[in-house]
């Protein structure tokens, strides 16, 4: 087995779990805080990237358009939790799922009108455009390197946004009782609405920064949330140290098991067999994984402490 296609694919998977850990944190911070089963959080990761796609035609700078575009999905998260999901609270998780699928409809719908049924490209400055030659010979896109870099110092901002700072400690505290930390004088109606932004906003930094790769498109978060739904379960709901792990677990395991998966079935049967089946067991593998935390520690790998 090639050392540097193996390389570049641990690289790939280390992509794919960076990306999945920003739109799953966010994800697993609603579901953790709020108790709320938000199925619509895919379409504030395509809000995103249209968002982002849209202003770096308007002023032909990439990054200009991602600090634009940030604030902007923040605000369209605080306005659903608002107008929609404020008054499903109280409400059982069934209508939690009902509603915020009529979310994705609804967004799916407006982005048409807006945008038109077509994708958008974003075309990337030329000093993000090219390689990066890594040690051993390995020649990697220096976009990817970009996501993996920025993904791990998102993620240990957030960390110290939650771990270390005052408004950390009153969502873990809201985490942990909502009752007692309102009780404790916490407005708990702007904690969820600040949440539910900081939430959108790591969806959609997550769909920007996919969009440069495979262009912004309807429907582009209904494919991906169910593998960040695996990633809150396996992690643990409401743990950010959870998501992350898991994100990176899951991107290795997805990456390396579609890329190699038949070449270890070669060794035990015939090659038709194997490169019929690879496929299908590949993408089997991270719900196999989500089984075997559910059966064997069904808090999830990292739960939250006092949850």
């Amino acid at each position: 087995m090639d050392a540097g296609l193996v390389a570049a694919q641990l690289l790939n998977g280390l992509q794919l779990g960076v990306l999945l850990f920003l739109l799953a944190s966010g994800l697993t911070l609603i579901f953790g805080i709020m108790d709320f089963v938000n199925l619509a959080h895919g379409s504030l990761y395509m809000v995103g990237a249209y968002f982002c796609a849209t202003l770096t035609e308007a002023t032909d700078s990439f990054l200009l358009a991602v600090a634009l575009a940030l604030p902007a999905t923040a605000l369209v998260g605080a306005a659903v939790e608002l107008l929609v999901v404020r008054r499903l609270y109280r409400r059982d998780h069934l209508d939690h799922v009902l509603a915020t699928f009529g979310l994705i409809l609804c967004f799916d719908t407006l982005v048409q009108i807006l945008w038109g049924p077509e994708g958008m490209a974003i075309r990337l400055p030329a000093w993000a455009d090219g390689q990066q030659h890594l040690p051993g010979g390995l020649v990697f896109p220096t976009y990817r390197l970009l996501i993996i870099g920025a993904g791990l110092a998102v993620a240990a901002g957030l960390y110290v946004l939650v771990v270390k700072t005052k408004l950390g400690m009153r969502i873990r505290a809201g985490a942990s009782n909502p009752a007692m930390a309102g009780a404790l004088g916490i407005d708990i109606g702007l904690l969820f609405t600040l949440v539910f932004a900081l939430g959108a906003v790591m969806a959609g930094l997550a769909g920007m920064m996919i969009a440069p790769i495979t262009e912004a498109s309807i429907g582009m978060g209904n494919e991906i949330i169910i593998t960040a739904f695996v990633v809150v379960i396996v992690g643990g709901i409401g743990s950010i140290r959870g998501a992350f792990v898991a994100a990176l677990l899951i991107g290795l395991i997805d990456t390396m098991g579609r890329s190699f998966l038949d070449m270890g079935l070669k060794l035990i049967i015939d090659v038709q067999a194997a490169e019929t089946s690879a496929p299908a067991l590949s993408a089997m593998l991270i719900y196999i994984l989500m089984a075997a935390v559910l059966a064997f520690r069904p808090q999830g790998l990292f739960p939250p402490k006092a949850r």
